[in-house]
């Protein structure tokens, strides 16, 4: 018997943003748009997936308000930069426990240039969760050698949501 393709039978608000968010390639266009990531042909290019499925996500998450789209570019709305604490952890997740390797991006409290922790704070300021228009990310000891555009403009600081210049 074939898997269902959605969450519809679940009651559940988890379920709900699975919907929105838990398809293959997702939240790797999410992360892409918070490193400022806007126009299709780069996420096709940055992320080597085929134009269908690319087509497909940008217009679940557009229609669900993660995403808007502004002429021929794509961005975050409010609801799409309050998944920021759920990407960074998720990438922070996944250094802890598959990043034998070490890390492929940092995230720096911009006003300190301290890293943030895993829960999105900074440890030098204190405080809250640190917006991500207030991080800048620099490539990792292992960040991604891909001959993209967008990975070429990453392999400098970038500050979050900044578009990239390809």
């Amino acid at each position: 018997m074939a898997l269902g393709k959605d969450y519809s039978g679940q009651n559940c608000t988890l379920a709900r943003a699975l919907e929105v968010v838990g398809e293959r390639w997702t939240l790797l266009i999410v992360r892409d748009a918070f490193y400022g990531v806007r126009r299709f042909s780069d996420f096709l290019a940055h992320l080597d997936i085929p134009r269908a499925v690319l087509s497909a996500r940008l217009s679940t998450l557009v229609t669900h308000g993660v995403l808007a789209k502004e002429g021929q570019e794509y961005v975050l709305t409010e609801a799409g930069v309050s998944l920021w604490p759920v990407v960074h952890g998720l990438a922070r997740w996944g250094e802890r426990n598959f990043g034998e390797n070490g890390v492929c991006r940092l995230f720096l409290h911009e006003a300190c240039g301290t890293r943030v922790d895993p829960d999105g704070t900074c440890p030098a300021c204190g405080g809250g969760p640190v917006h991500p228009r207030d991080l800048v990310t620099h490539p990792g000891p292992v960040a991604s050698r891909r001959d993209d555009a967008v990975s070429k403009a990453l392999r400098v600081p970038h500050r979050m949501l900044t578009p990239v210049e390809t």
